[in-house]
């Protein structure tokens, strides 16, 4: 491999603990390749590349002395969401400043103590509540693919940056798909765990539908950032006993419920022929696939959308009414609905949600995954505004901010694991995702098909760098 940049995790780990690749050697080429790319797609916020460079020597040092940690001298781009001690955090609001935080995130707490390097914050929407990455404050992030497309939303800086190899790995959270979304508009991996593996700030930790998970290049490299992120916390409570992912690469004897559709959507021909296509590597791996029905309809993601806006609008609208001129249309709509919506409506919703979980159970019975698309698009077009513009599927309009994306109804079965590989590509360049997603708490069986999928189709990986 000639350029460094686009080492995996595991490659680049590898080399140090041989001594022939030096952390600090790694961190320059990934500046490097972001210093090149950043004015194309836009994928960071704040950038940290003369402390990065000092870290790397540290980094160094340890592996010399064999005191080296599990991340250690990585290059891995923080969302600039939850905070990092002595770092702003902006949430991609012009209502935000560039005060030092005092303390990080619970999870932002384990990328260092791992050893990871944090070179920049990657870029979201403002408040992270969109499936699109673009904002008042840092303008439009774009997909390395296809700049004129969205790398997805909201770790559309995560994704993007991985794509374009300017990070080796990336942190993000998804409360309504915000780590898949953009994996598979990007062709990465992005990895929503069930609720409780990984610790999550407060309030959102009380909230079922939050999450924080890995991003990364490959399944392998998800699965080793996964085990570093996951266990309790003493910051959250809610979190779960630690549970190491240790995943083979078999499908056999596997039994698959496929829904192209998840009952609801509209699905784009390409993204519906990606899906068949999966679907019979996982027969030849040895898998057996079945298509089930659902019993979903607009109702599902009515009452997604009361619940996010309930909680998660109404905790972004500022306390200044006059502050709303100064946000994005899309987060300003999102605020203005969640401080409409009543207490009825948020128990209504509550109560179609565990009917769903009961459904979806009762659909995959002896089931031991379900894939889908991870979105109905391959993508929307990067200044796509969900709060002022229209969309349509196949000529049929849908909801502008949930329509095209099928990963919310796993944020309300939040029990659920759900990672986004990538199993195509559209005729536009964006690729197409794949959605593996498990029973109840079992990583394991998730991580196994995944494993086997990304092993069966290995090209991935080598056209990162195709688009610089």
């Amino acid at each position: 491999m000639t350029d460094l940049a686009q080492l995996t995790a595991h490659e680049a780990l590898a080399l140090f603990r041989s001594r022939a690749l030096s952390p600090v050697e790694l961190t320059r080429a990934v500046i490097d390749r972001a210093q090149a790319v950043e004015p194309r797609i836009n994928a960071f916020t704040y950038c940290f590349f003369d402390r990065a460079l000092d870290a790397a020597r540290e980094a160094e040092t340890r592996y010399r002395q064999g005191t080296q940690r599990a991340l250690e001298g990585l290059c891995v781009a923080v969302k600039d969401a939850g905070h990092i001690a002595g770092q702003p955090t902006s949430s991609g609001s012009l209502l935000g400043d560039d005060t030092p935080q005092a303390a990080s995130s619970p999870v932002n707490q384990r990328v260092l103590e791992a050893g990871a390097i944090v070179h920049a914050r990657s870029a979201t929407p403002e408040y992270s509540c969109a499936a699109v990455t673009w904002s008042h404050r840092w303008g439009v992030t774009r997909n390395p693919w296809n700049p004129g497309m969205t790398p997805g939303g909201s770790s559309g800086g995560a994704a993007a940056a991985l794509a374009a190899c300017s990070a080796t790995l990336a942190t993000g959270s998804d409360i309504g798909g915000s780590i898949r979304i953009p994996a598979s508009c990007c062709g990465v991996v992005g990895y929503k765990p069930p609720r409780g593996r990984n610790p999550v700030d407060a309030p959102f930790n009380l909230d079922v539908y939050c999450h924080t998970g890995p991003l990364a290049r490959t399944v392998t490299d998800t699965m080793l950032f996964q085990n570093v992120l996951c266990g309790p916390h003493p910051a959250d409570p809610t979190t779960l006993p630690r549970h190491r992912i240790a995943a083979v690469p078999d499908m056999r004897g596997l039994r698959v419920a496929l829904s192209p559709n998840l009952g609801l959507f509209e699905v784009d021909p390409q993204v519906a022929l990606a899906l068949q296509d999966a679907a019979q590597v996982f027969r030849d791996l040895g898998a057996t696939v079945d298509e089930i029905d659902l019993p979903w309809g607009a109702d599902v993601m009515e009452a997604a959308l009361t619940h996010l806006r309930m909680i998660f609008g109404t905790s972004i609208a500022p306390a200044r009414t006059r502050d709303l001129a100064r946000m994005t249309p899309y987060a300003r709509r999102f605020a203005e609905d969640g401080l409409r919506v009543t207490p009825r409506a948020y128990l209504a919703a509550l109560t179609r949600t565990g009917a769903m979980g009961a459904e979806l159970a009762r659909a995959m019975l002896g089931c031991d995954l379900l894939i889908c698309p991870t979105t109905a698009l391959p993508a929307v077009p990067a200044e796509f505004d969900p709060g002022t513009d229209s969309l349509a599927i196949n000529g049929v309009p849908v909801d502008p901010m949930l329509g095209w994306v099928m990963t919310v109804p796993f944020n309300m079965l939040s029990t659920r694991p759900a990672l986004s590989l990538p199993c195509g590509r559209a005729a536009n360049g964006v690729p197409i995702g794949l959605q593996i997603v498990g029973n109840p708490f079992d990583d394991d069986t998730a991580f196994r098909a995944a494993l086997a999928f990304e092993a069966a189709c290995p090209a991935w990986p080598d056209d990162h760098a195709q688009f610089c």
